[in-house]
């Protein structure tokens, strides 16, 4: 696939569909669908979901450390929620419910700004740039308003970018990327700048938002806020209403379908379907309103994979820390994420400096929302290449759609394997990742006995393994991946120095480092060697003792 080149026009290119609903608007919409909702539910089950919420969120409440103006207005409402349950009257339980909807949309909804955007379009190919390529935060200093247009030797782009281009002019896209790092959304937004994309809405956690200057330019960048720590039924219901309701406003739209950012280090292999499946309810409800179920492009939903591989990931080390001590569910929902507080924003911006290694951003094939691939004439394609008609895969013979739950399931399960296949297609192998792939290998070898947990704790001398060892496993990696997409050296030498200089001058443990007397052994540092090894984990590459 070719590389992209930034079009230069992008800031021109946002659509009217963002300039677009008040928050009055959207929290009447939602209100609306939860209405229509609960109408279908019997009396005790709009109590339960009653008794549900208020529980949840007097939990959240008495955990959290400070109350804000909303959790204040959020306690009042669940304190008048709670009494409706006494009486158990319907109409007032659901009047109850329907009133923290409108909480949750206004919490939710952040009206997107054309003026701000067509600005941070403008001066984030410089600041990016600067960012990903000046070697010391001295380089940042001496040329701060400098803006360069060298991105691209940092960042490669690559995908059907034409055709993606094409689909968000005539149908709403929704992008789902893997999610590695919280580098990940300046790059994203970067990527859909260079690409010649308009805008797309995504979800970002509330704790992001805690940062002034950021909270100013996310609010009006298309990130509507997602706040975790609500975990209650009716918040995540609110969360799938708003995205099918943009989606049927032609809003594009970007999901994290993994949820959180790999804490094993592995591409994403198990999706969570929520959000991924309101594509799918919201093409539904496009059919819908046309006449006779008739085909027009306006309505037309397409997913677009997207994979980012990055040589060196910022938290990598607290990652894995949390993949192995079998938190990563509760660390993904607390507030002190690497970017809730400005100097770790600002620790993490010259760490950034440092890095020398390209990052890859590749789109993958467009598929529908069942996941079969589109073709640049929008048809839906079946395993040999024929078009084929997708409407009729929800509709009876008449063309009315057919509401079938299970159905849309599977359908969406079909979707989540069609984009992890594309994941691991397109993920861009890097040196880090196949050096510390072999010297993991390697060291098992080394200790057939021990599982994981045993193996990060050994000892730092037992740690060692040959180099001669590593590079041959390199070799076999190299032979085994073929003609799959990979950057970097092209010997396993070349390729175990590069990534031992990267991790060097990275991290503050050193992922891989060549000891012994004639630097003849690689020692690795356990978890974060076992977090970049995890990246290739699922290519079934022959394992050192095969």
């Amino acid at each position: 696939m070719a590389a992209a080149t930034p079009q230069g026009g992008a800031a021109g290119v946002v659509t009217s569909l963002f300039d677009a609903p008040s928050s009055e608007v959207i929290a009447g919409a939602l209100v609306t669908r939860a209405r229509r909702r609960l109408s279908q539910l019997s009396d005790a089950a709009v109590a339960d979901m009653l008794a549900d919420t208020v529980f949840h969120e007097r939990k959240r409440l008495d955990e959290s450390r400070t109350l804000s103006a909303k959790d204040l207005d959020y306690a009042e409402r669940i304190d008048a929620a709670a009494l409706t349950l006494r009486a158990l009257v319907r109409d007032q339980m659901e009047t109850a419910l329907l009133h923290i909807v409108d909480a949750y949309a206004r919490e939710v909804h952040n009206p997107f700004s054309t003026r701000t955007y067509r600005f941070a379009t403008r001066i984030l190919p410089g600041a990016l740039t600067r960012l990903l390529s000046a070697s010391r935060a001295r380089d940042l200093a001496l040329r701060p308003l400098q803006v360069e247009t060298d991105a691209a030797s940092r960042i490669a782009i690559a995908g059907p970018v034409e055709q993606i281009r094409a689909l968000t002019q005539t149908a709403t896209v929704i992008l789902a990327p893997t999610h590695v790092s919280n580098l990940d959304s300046p790059l994203l937004g970067y990527a859909l700048y260079a690409a010649g994309l308009p805008p797309f809405a995504y979800g970002a956690g509330l704790n992001l938002f805690s940062t002034p200057g950021m909270s100013f330019f996310m609010r009006r960048l298309g990130a509507y806020t997602v706040d975790r720590r609500k975990r209650n039924a009716l918040y995540k219901e609110t969360l799938k209403d708003y995205s099918i309701e943009l989606l049927r406003r032609k809003c594009h739209s970007l999901f994290f379908p993994g949820g959180t950012r790999s804490r094993s280090g592995r591409l994403e292999a198990r999706l969570k379907k929520g959000l991924l499946g309101t594509g799918l309810a919201a093409w539904q409800e496009n059919l819908r309103d046309r006449p006779n179920g008739a085909a027009g492009v306006s309505g037309e939903v397409f997913i677009v994979p997207c994979t980012l591989s990055i040589g060196v990931v910022l938290e990598a080390e607290s990652l894995i820390a949390d993949a192995l001590a079998d938190e990563g569910k509760q660390r993904y929902i607390i507030m002190d994420d690497e970017f809730s507080e400005a100097r770790t924003v600002v620790a993490f911006v010259h760490q950034l400096l440092r890095l020398d290694a390209r990052v890859h951003v590749t789109f993958g094939q467009p598929l529908d929302v069942t996941g079969n691939p589109v073709d640049a004439q929008m048809r839906s394609l079946d395993p040999h290449g024929r078009p084929i008609d997708r409407i009729g895969y929800v509709t009876d013979r008449s063309g009315a759609v057919v509401e079938d739950a299970q159905r849309d399931h599977l359908y969406t399960e079909r979707l989540a394997r069609k984009l992890c296949d594309a994941y691991r297609r397109d993920f861009v192998v890097q040196s880090t990742h196949l050096a510390a792939w072999a010297a993991w290998e390697a060291l098992r070898a080394h200790h057939p006995g021990l599982d994981v947990y045993r193996l990060v704790r050994l000892a730092p001398d037992q740690k060692e393994v040959p180099r001669a060892e590593v590079e041959a496993l390199i070799a076999r990696a190299l032979e085994q991946l073929g003609d799959h997409p990979r950057t970097g050296p092209a010997t396993p030498g070349r390729i175990l120095d590069e990534a031992v200089t990267l991790f060097a001058n990275f991290h503050r443990v050193r992922a891989l480092e060549i000891t012994g007397p004639q630097n003849n052994q690689v020692r690795l540092a356990g978890e974060l060697t076992l977090y970049y090894r995890n990246r290739l984990d699922g290519f079934r590459l022959g394992a050192a003792s095969a």
